[in-house]
């Protein structure tokens, strides 16, 4: 028995081809040594909870995205040039904070 395609949710087939491009980074990741880079959008979840919590932020990739990273980083801009990078999920890495910026020499540290 044959399932047409019609019945099947669109966004289901997405997933599958997003999960199946995911494998395949992780096998080149884990065949050449090299480190894949994944990014990902977020959105402000906006919920009964925000007026009390604050707004909380949300990945767009779900549950597919989050079982594909090994370690995730929050970028985020602070004042002026300087943005921090925050280390939210790691296996091997304390949860840090590092602060940059980016200026015509390149990602330097940032100038106090």
């Amino acid at each position: 028995m044959m399932v047409e395609a019609r019945h099947v949710p669109s966004n289901l087939c997405n997933i599958y081809y997003l999960a199946k491009f995911l494998r395949s980074l992780q096998k080149l990741a884990d065949e050449f040594g090299v480190a894949v880079i994944i990014t990902n959008q977020v959105v402000a979840q906006v919920d009964g909870s925000a007026m009390f919590a604050g707004p909380q932020i949300k990945p767009i990739g779900g549950n597919i995205m989050a079982h594909a990273s090994t370690t995730r980083l929050a970028l985020r801009k602070g004042r002026a040039e300087e943005r921090i990078c925050k280390v939210t999920s790691s296996p091997c890495l304390a949860e840090a904070e590092s602060r940059f910026q980016i200026s015509s020499e390149g990602v330097t540290d940032v100038k106090d």
